[in-house]
């Protein structure tokens, strides 16, 4: 029969009946001429490629009956080749393909898939990633297994040695859903990672938007793994030591992002699970320091009459809410800080502002609550008054955090959540914060609030001035990670072109 076999293989170069006959008679019999497997195969990856929509999409459905043994990889390969399709009827078709073999051997599958996402054409790396992004969870427990689980993150890590911005998400969103990596010693693993992406030994270069939307990107992947088990000091004493410093000269190319702002977020977020330090007393007073900056004296107490006449100085209270947060965080691991550390002349300086800012507080919160009195629901929901929920918040925190510095000696016992993040019930706040939140979640939007800022404020009373853009912010970058692309940020270097099956 082997040379009637070889006629229907012959038919792929006859007119379309013999095609149509030929998608489905070759890989029928497929299994009963292995002497013949590789022409086989070759015959229906012509018809794959056929200029007649419904003879591709025939030989595309039958493609899983080639799965078998050694061939398996080669047909995981040539599927992921054919995700490149504009047709979604096909697209559909290769999805399905892909998950069925899948079911017959994942492995096989996934070598498939990353062989095309290492060396494939750029259209197809992008759809094989995304495939894994969203077919992965969907798989059942007995497919995915932890051997499975360990090739992805083996053939993932050396994908991430080469990834935009926008692939990096991606893969974070790929492994921190796999089961073995829920575990403490997993999220640690995906801390490592995202740290060895962030290049946190590098000199930091503020003006550089790559360098700086790469570290934000790679906090924005951290931060859901912290928790008190994972912690983020690694990070935490980058943001002191390299970035706070640099604050002002910050760039980035995202239109409307306060990028100042922005960094302090990542930093209180983080410093909730800060562990040991090594440079403690030295970063507490970089982050002391810099929330010096936003901690005004009173107008006629300033130096040099810096502040002198009739003008107020403006309260940053966004800005201040984050730099006091994370001192009142940190400052727990150095309680002695304000007391043994400072020169009574500083600590007298800083209980001056302290109560200065204060003030302007409860002018403030008067004012706030004044406005929101009585509105319930809809009234609620106007633009202006979600400004002003968020901005209650805000001050309501620093008034906490500002009450726990006053105590003698300084306290660092109260608890607030951060403005932007959902209330925790209390006997939860020593769970991870972030329990709720895989790496997938959206970061939260950084609001705009700084000096020299020329957002718009919606609503910006007389002695204090806040974030007005609120919700949650989402941005992925396109861009390199790793330096050396030929395309720059984005461009991930010279890959072989054509088909490769």
């Amino acid at each position: 029969h082997k040379d009637a076999y070889q006629v229907i293989l012959d038919g792929v170069k006859g007119g379309a009946k013999e095609k149509r006959l030929a998608a489905q008679f070759i890989p029928k019999f497929f299994k009963h001429f292995p002497e013949l497997a590789d022409s086989a195969i070759n015959a229906q990856l012509d018809l794959c490629e056929d200029e007649d929509v419904s003879i591709r999409r025939q030989a595309i459905k039958e493609l899983p009956q080639f799965a078998t043994g050694d061939n398996l990889p080669r047909v995981a390969d040539i599927l992921t080749q054919l995700l490149q399709s504009d047709d979604s009827a096909e697209f559909n078709l290769v999805n399905n393909a892909l998950l069925s073999i899948f079911k017959m051997d994942a492995k096989g599958t996934l070598g498939g898939l990353f062989s095309q996402i290492l060396q494939g054409e750029d259209i197809v790396r992008e759809r094989a990633i995304k495939f894994l992004s969203t077919k992965l969870k969907t798989l059942p427990e007995e497919v995915m297994t932890k051997e499975v689980e360990e090739f992805i993150l083996t053939e993932s890590k050396k994908v991430l040695e080469d990834v935009t911005g926008e692939e990096f998400v991606l893969f974070m969103k790929i492994l921190s859903g796999l089961k073995s990596l829920q575990t403490v010693s997993g999220r640690q693993q995906l801390v490592e990672l995202v740290a060895e992406q962030a290049d946190l030994e590098q000199t930091f270069n503020p003006s550089d938007t790559d360098c700086v939307d790469r570290l934000l990107q790679c906090t924005r992947q951290a931060v859901p793994l912290f928790s008190k088990n994972v912690h983020s000091t690694k990070f935490v004493t980058y943001f002191c030591e390299h970035v706070l410093p640099n604050l002002s000269s910050l760039t980035t190319l995202v239109e409307g992002l306060d990028i100042q702002l922005e960094v302090l977020k990542l930093l209180a977020e983080m410093s909730s699970f800060c562990g040991d330090m090594e440079k403690l007393e030295s970063n507490l007073k970089k982050l002391f320091d810099k929330l010096l900056e936003y901690m005004p004296l009173p107008p006629e107490e300033a130096e040099n009459g810096e502040n002198a006449g009739n003008e107020e100085p403006k309260l940053q209270f966004s800005y201040v809410e984050c730099l006091l947060y994370s001192f009142h965080q940190l400052g727990r691991k150095l309680p002695d800080f304000l007391t043994a550390k400072l020169n009574a002349e500083k600590l007298k300086d800083f209980k001056i502002r302290l109560q200065y800012f204060a003030r302007g507080l409860q002018v403030y919160i008067r004012q706030l609550r004044l406005a929101l009195q009585g509105k319930t629901g809809e009234a609620l929901k106007t633009e202006e008054n979600k400004i002003k929920v968020v901005a209650l918040k805000i001050t309501n925190n620093i008034n906490v955090l500002i009450k726990d510095l006053f105590h003698i000696p300084p306290s660092y016992k109260s608890t607030v959540t951060l403005s932007w993040k959902p209330v925790q019930k209390a006997d939860a706040s020593q769970k991870r914060a972030s329990e709720d939140t895989t790496s997938s979640s959206p970061p939260k939007k950084a609001s705009s609030a700084g000096p020299k800022r020329d957002a718009r404020q919606i609503y910006n009373p007389p002695s204090g001035k806040y974030s007005s853009n609120l919700g949650s912010f989402s941005y992925e970058q396109r861009g390199g990670f790793r330096g050396g692309r030929g395309r720059g940020w984005g461009g991930r270097g010279n890959r072989s072109r054509g088909r490769i099956y």
